[in-house]
């Protein structure tokens, strides 16, 4: 069984003005995601495949944000400039966006996936789970990833919907797994300055598999309630245990 442990020493610091590379933050989770980062002040990186996409991507966060730092990247130079690197791509295309930055991505960076391999990857439902041979998205990341590259997964459970309407308040938990203690905590720190949503500790990297496993259980809820739900845990401690 895996277990958490310690960071070690040569892990990349987050400044408080580095930015945020996004890779695939034309899409929508991603997207959202760096609207709300934005709006909490963060400087963004929106990478794409074609720098002209995340160019007008990130033109569009900075019209809607006053003060927004926004800027648009190849996803291979956005990925080089930041301690923790988002990952928002669809899982047909998680292995490819891989492969590209194995030679942009170095050790003490951290990489968050949020990757769910949904059936829809295959031309199936999304609300199936397809078997992933390492046991999840996050962990096939992990063994794709350069060595000194730490994954930590996360926002499976999170409305992409929700996060683009900036007037729309955001009342949910975020699971966060990870092997890496101080990374996760990393993560949750940036997750954290999102208003309305809690980042909560959820084991080790290996857990991954049940919290992607949530995507097409609360895809197939929204559809039939028609809501956004998200995931809520009850009874924690109100600080957390990072």
């Amino acid at each position: 069984m895996a277990r958490e442990t310690p960071s070690v020493s040569f892990r990349r610091t987050v400044s408080a003005g580095e930015p945020i590379p996004i890779v695939g933050g034309t899409g929508a989770l991603g997207f959202g995601l760096a609207l709300r980062l934005a709006a909490a002040g963060k400087e963004v990186l929106i990478g794409s495949r074609e720098a002209g996409r995340a160019e007008e991507a990130a033109g569009r966060i900075n019209d809607q944000v006053p003060g927004a730092s926004a800027k648009g990247l190849q996803n291979g130079e956005a990925a080089r400039l930041g301690a923790i690197v988002f990952l928002t791509v669809p899982f047909r295309a998680q292995s490819e966006n891989l492969t590209n930055l194995a030679s942009v991505l170095e050790p003490g960076q951290v990489l968050v996936d949020t990757t769910a391999p949904l059936a829809a990857a295959i031309s199936g439902k999304a609300t199936r789970l397809l078997g992933v041979p390492q046991g999840s998205a996050a962990e096939q990341a992990q063994e794709m990833a350069p060595d000194g590259v730490t994954v930590v997964s996360a926002l499976h459970t999170v409305s992409a919907s929700r996060l683009r309407q900036l007037d729309v308040a955001l009342d949910e938990d975020v699971l966060v797994t990870g092997d890496l203690k101080e990374d996760k905590r990393r993560v949750a720190e940036l997750i954290a300055l999102i208003p309305g949503l809690r980042p909560v500790n959820a084991g080790a990297l290996e857990a991954a598999r049940f919290v992607e496993a949530l995507t097409p259980l609360l895809i197939s809820v929204n559809i039939r309630n028609k809501a956004h739900a998200g995931v809520r845990l009850t009874n924690l401690p109100a600080e957390g245990l990072w």
